[in-house]
């Protein structure tokens, strides 16, 4: 019999973004359920939830070009793009509701106002922009969107945009005024301290193992400050690692994890630091991905706004690591791979040879090669003004397939069939749609409470169970209300009132 056993209705692996709001939906929803979280790193959201290690903040597919492809009849899929909006409208009414709620105290703390918008330039991109605006502008997520090719509204927008550009190569941008910066790693912390508060988190402890019990799971948790083992007995599990998921998944033995293997991709960024160019510029601005390149490559230079202070980022330019972690192994790619993956491994590996050579010349590149790329958004970029910084880990989905095996850029909840244990894989758009990802992990592992907890989820996100692109009254009347609480809004908030 193990010694140091504790007991916890729900265990949560990770203390990121999803964890953090699985545990906060479930003392919502259930505040009898005792709560644990573990984390192997010293703090809250200090990986992929952290605000510099996060590639793209408050994705709504306003301005992500990915989101929004081109067939090869020249039409439009707006398909995608309408359903990440619908899910960032999720995530927003939950952060209203927790804000009225008292969950979360000041909204300026993790979200702010910002523009989102879509820029290319040349004569066929152009027309690819037009037709994205005619598809998008007359739905209702959409509505207020704008199309602008004229050189006088591009400079004024968009200043080091337009400085030094040759409006001679014709210029396109989607606007969206409406738009927001997330700072997810605040938002996390204020709710993994809510979590806490009537539950336990444990930090610098690391679950190494799961084993199934008769009534749920057995963790072996590993303190990595004394290295002493002890062992929790939970009846859910989530694990909510990153990139560390899928071994945990991997060990758990659940055979709705077999098959799944993992992709990891670092990140590197320019952070501006001349603040004058930070002043003078307002936008999150997303452009097309270069010809072969991966979706997750899409260049945009970004507004942010971390720990109340403006900042400028302009990436990605990837890397390679087989770390699934920042704070990872070496040995974490090798490891993963199994017996029940290494056919969709070896597929993927041989059907994105276009992805490996992406990699390759993202990693060759020089300084020089770095500031020429952003200078396409900059034309007046100068390399002193922009520090290089390697942000967090992403771990790619590989998925069973035709062909053996795919490569997913979005997310994927896995849940084992006793509704027990579940985790989530992948990367984007991520932290954006961590609300609705938590109540898909819900409705898959607690579908007997999920009628009982129907009347306090609607009350947390009105439009649950419906589609506000279908619904334009509703639409309007939840998008003021979180305007309102999340001081968005013109005239709302410290700022306006002070």
């Amino acid at each position: 019999m193990a010694r140091n056993v504790i007991s916890t209705d729900v265990a949560l692996v990770g203390a990121g973004i999803m964890s953090a709001t699985l545990g906060t939906l479930i003392r919502k929803l259930e505040p009898s359920w005792s709560v644990t979280v573990f984390e192997a790193l010293d703090a809250a959201a200090a990986e992929s939830s952290d605000p510099w290690n996060n590639a793209g903040t408050g994705h709504s597919a306003l301005c992500e070009l990915n989101y929004t492809p081109q067939a090869a009849d020249g039409s439009v899929d707006i398909s995608k793009a309408i359903t990440i909006n619908e899910q960032f409208q999720v995530s927003r009414q939950f952060w209203s509701y927790a804000v009225d709620a008292g969950v979360l105290d000041d909204p300026s703390d993790f979200i702010n106002p910002i523009p989102h918008a879509s820029f290319v330039h040349g004569a066929d991109n152009v027309e690819y922009l037009r037709k994205r605006y005619d598809a998008l502008s007359g739905q209702t997520l959409f509505e207020g969107m704008e199309f602008f090719t004229d050189p006088a509204t591009f400079s004024e927008r968009l200043p080091i945009m337009a400085a030094g550009r040759n409006f001679g190569d014709p210029v396109a941008v989607n606007w969206y005024e409406g738009g927001t910066d997330v700072d997810f790693g605040s938002l996390t912390k204020k709710l993994i301290n809510y979590v806490g508060k009537g539950g336990a988190v444990h930090f610098g402890t690391k679950v190494t193992n799961l084993k199934r019990t008769t009534d749920g799971w057995r963790l072996t948790i590993k303190n990595l400050r004394t290295h002493e083992v002890s062992y929790v007995d939970a009846r859910f599990v989530f694990v909510g690692a990153g990139g560390g998921a899928l071994p945990l998944l991997q060990k758990s033995g659940i055979k709705e994890a077999k098959g799944f293997g993992g992709f990891p991709v670092s990140g590197q960024f320019f952070r501006c630091s001349n603040p004058e160019l930070i002043d003078h510029h307002a936008a999150k601005v997303y452009g097309k991905a270069a010809v072969g390149a991966p979706p997750m490559s899409v260049p945009h230079l970004d507004t942010r706004v971390i720990e109340g202070n403006k900042g400028l980022l302009f990436g990605p330019y990837a890397g390679f690591s087989p770390k699934f972690l920042k704070a990872g192994q070496y040995t974490d790619l090798p490891l993963s791979v199994k017996p029940n993956n290494l056919l969709p491994m070896m597929a993927v590996g041989l059907k994105e040879m276009g992805l490996t050579k992406y990699l390759i010349g993202e990693l060759m590149q020089s300084p020089a090669d770095r500031v020429k790329t952003l200078s396409e958004f900059v034309p007046r970029a100068e390399g002193q003004d922009w520090e290089l910084i390697t942000a967090g880990q992403r771990v790619q989905v590989i998925r069973k397939g035709p062909g053996g095996g795919n490569l997913e850029f979005g997310t994927a909840v896995i849940a084992a069939d006793d509704e027990s244990i579940a985790g989530l894989l992948g990367a984007s758009p991520g932290a954006s749609t961590a609300v609705p990802a938590m109540l898909d992990v819900l409705s898959k592992c607690f579908p007997k409470h999920m009628q009982a907890w129907k009347p306090l989820l609607q009350e947390m996100i009105p439009s649950y169970g419906t589609t506000l692109n279908d619904n334009k009254q509703l639409f309007t009347q939840v998008w003021d209300w979180t305007d309102r609480t999340l001081q968005l809004a013109p005239g709302v908030g410290a700022d306006a009132q002070g």
